[in-house]
């Protein structure tokens, strides 16, 4: 039973941990897709610019899952994979 207990704990803070991390991707993901749009003013760069805000805002509303695939969706359009 102990076993078990001390199992579950570890797993508890490994998932804990993995949502932390998860947490910091969100800003370096968005800063890089800003570093990508730089002064570009095409169609793709506009739409990753949207992505970027998005991204920006889920991250502030706590949603980071949400949030890391806008900002992956502003590289793709950028043909930037990540």
């Amino acid at each position: 039973m102990h076993r078990v207990i001390t199992v579950a704990v570890i797993g508890l803070a490994v998932l804990a941990l993995a949502g932390v991390a998860d947490a910091f991707q969100c800003p370096k993901l968005v800063a890089q897709l800003n570093a990508a749009v730089g002064n570009r003013f095409d169609a793709a760069a506009s739409s990753a610019r949207a992505k970027a805000a998005e991204a920006e805002q889920l991250h502030k509303e706590g949603k980071h899952a949400e949030s890391e695939k806008a900002a992956k969706e502003g590289l793709e359009q950028l043909g930037i994979k990540s």
